[in-house]
């Protein structure tokens, strides 16, 4: 019998991005749907899937996507995309289900969460179980559902990760005590793989020995080395405990309130239905499945990180691996890339930095009295950049047209610097990215980081908005220029 032809979506998230290449190795033809294939292209498994372009809401392209495939992967949600994120999933699924139903689909295959026996679920939850039902009643279809997934990059480990990393006392709420079921990514990979061969089976409670949070906590610290003291408390509220996270942890609060008020009560699976259909599965437990994390971390091997997958909304991250603190902010413009690019390329020089100015020409100030070239230089053209020129205390690193400006700080700083904008084409719009990336030399430079931290955040916040609105101005006086 030939193998079922597969679609998979999420293929840019932390699960569809490494399930691809597990289907590709197990010999499946793969196609992929992609909001911009453009971002597709340097996956190493790009020139062995085929990709279609479109969305969730988009029917045509979803009719497009599933025509002739047999077995589809539903691993997409939008959570992170703003407070209407269950009823922008709500009609996901229902578009999904109506195109599922006019090709003909076989098979749908679905990610969802464990749900809570002894309490109502979390808003996040809810949506992901009501997703489960749409696909359920709609189409034949395998629901798998998982607790914490652990694995290098996952949101699950990264919080637990920098928790304990950055706290070596943790007053928590008194539901650190509640019992979870985590799985290893590894593990998810393998129940998804198998279900491809498999007919629709409905519900499926996956994960392995359930722990409490503390001891998640705990047993990471363990494997770290490092002492670490839990104190409980009854006083921090979902709420309050998310805000906390968000503050400690690279995961922004968008994320950190579902993740957080999803383990406000027990999750513990029902491994039943799992080991009787799955029983060459033995999922590994969770202090391997860290060991595996940590060392996929210290290999620099991480294949998927949790803020891969970007929604329509504006997005901001903040990592701190293999040495590099990156932090990332991203915004949807309704202006071509090369308006977009034309946007972050006039910056610096007498056009200044549109906000904060003051606060540049202190730092430029600062960098002189250092011996540095501080803001003196400015720039050679208003809008034109080459590579190797000077932009104030910056060096043009790279130049891609309409597309990418890479900037190199010549600043005096305990480490290196480097500012990035990017403009990527998606569904008819540029999505803005502005990365700034610091390699701290020694513990002078952790130090000047995260010092500087809470100014830094606001500036670049405010000049990734002000180049969004910047770019909008430009797209529409060329448009009334060109009526004219």
């Amino acid at each position: 019998m030939p193998k079922p032809r597969i679609l998979l979506t999420g293929v840019t998230g932390y699960v569809g991005g490494r399930l691809v290449s597990r289907l590709l190795e197990f010999g499946y033809r793969v196609r992929v749907l992609a909001r911009d294939p453009e971002r597709l292209a340097a996956r190493p498994w790009h020139e062995q899937v085929e990709v279609v372009a479109g969305g969730m809401g988009d029917l045509n392209s979803l009719r497009r996507a599933l025509h002739g495939i047999d077995v589809a992967y539903y691993l997409v949600h939008s959570m992170q995309t703003g407070a209407d994120f269950a009823q922008r999933d709500r009609e996901y699924a229902r578009n999904f289900v109506e195109a599922g139903r006019e090709t003909g689909l076989k098979h749908v295959i679905y990610l969802g969460g464990l749900l809570p026996r002894d309490g109502a679920p979390s808003l996040h939850l809810s949506s992901r179980a009501e997703v489960g039902a749409i696909l359920r009643e709609g189409l034949p279809c395998t629901e798998f559902r998982a607790g914490p997934i652990i694995g290098s990059g996952s949101a699950s480990f990264e919080m637990v990760r920098y928790l304990t990393e950055r706290l070596p006392v943790m007053i928590t709420p008194r539901w650190i005590d509640n019992l979870i079921t985590p799985i290893g990514i590894r593990d998810v990979l393998s129940y998804l793989l198998q279900a491809a061969a498999c007919e629709p089976m409905g519900v499926v409670e996956i994960g392995s020995t359930p722990l409490t949070f503390r001891q998640m906590m705990l047993i990471y610290a363990e494997e770290r080395g490092l002492k670490r003291i839990v104190l409980k408390t009854p006083l921090l509220a979902p709420k309050l405990a998310a805000l906390w996270v968000g503050l400690v942890t690279p995961i922004p609060n968008r994320l950190a309130v579902p993740l957080v008020e999803g383990i406000v009560h027990s999750l513990v699976a029902d491994m039943s239905q799992a080991r009787r259909l799955f029983p060459e599965i033995h999922p590994m437990e969770y202090r391997d499945a860290v060991r595996l994390a940590l060392a996929r971390l210290a290999e620099r091997e991480v294949k998927t990180h949790w803020s891969g997958a970007l929604g329509s909304a504006h997005t901001y991250t903040l990592q701190d691996l293999e040495g590099v603190i990156r932090e990332e902010r991203t915004a949807l413009v309704d202006a071509p890339p090369e308006v977009v690019f034309s946007a972050f390329c006039s910056l610096g020089g007498d056009t200044g930095w549109l906000v904060w100015n003051w606060a540049w020409r202190l730092r430029g100030l600062i960098d002189k009295l250092l011996g540095g070239p501080g803001l003196r230089r400015g720039r050679r053209h208003p809008y034109e950049l080459l590579p190797g020129e000077a932009v104030d205390f910056w060096r043009v690193e790279q130049v891609v047209p309409n597309r990418l400006l890479c900037l190199r700080a010549e600043m005096k700083l305990p480490g290196k610097a480097w500012l990035e904008f990017e403009a990527i084409p998606e569904e008819g719009r540029t999505r803005l990215v502005q990365r700034a990336l610091f390699e701290p030399r020694g513990l002078s430079g952790a130090l000047y980081w995260y010092a500087l931290y809470p100014i830094h955040k606001r500036i670049f916040s405010d000049l990734a908005r002000a180049l969004a609105q910047r770019a909008l101005r430009l797209h529409r006086s060329s448009a009334v220029t060109t009526a004219q």
